[in-house]
């Protein structure tokens, strides 16, 4: 399985817009894709559902482990990171 460990970068955190890019980016892809906030309590969720995505609670400066496993799953977490933030 691979993973990326981003720090989020917008001022907003992984919210609002920020979080519609990620899902929609997520969406294109064929494997499951997991959010976790690092050092929390909460399991992960799925990376295609924008309220889930919203309900973490991710704010700027706060780091995030994105997973996904399968044929192509690193192509699709460097563009995730990329999008979160700053890997």
């Amino acid at each position: 399985m691979g993973e990326r460990k981003v720090t989020v970068a917008a001022e907003v955190g992984l919210h609002a817009r920020p979080a519609a890019t990620f899902v929609q980016r997520a969406m294109k892809a064929p494997m499951d894709i997991t959010v976790a906030k690092m050092h929390s309590a909460k399991p992960p969720v799925s990376g295609k559902s924008i309220l889930a995505i919203m309900a973490l609670d991710v704010r700027q400066g706060e780091t995030v482990v994105i997973s996904a496993e399968g044929e192509g799953s690193e192509d699709v977490l460097d563009e995730l990171a990329e999008i979160a933030g700053t890997p």
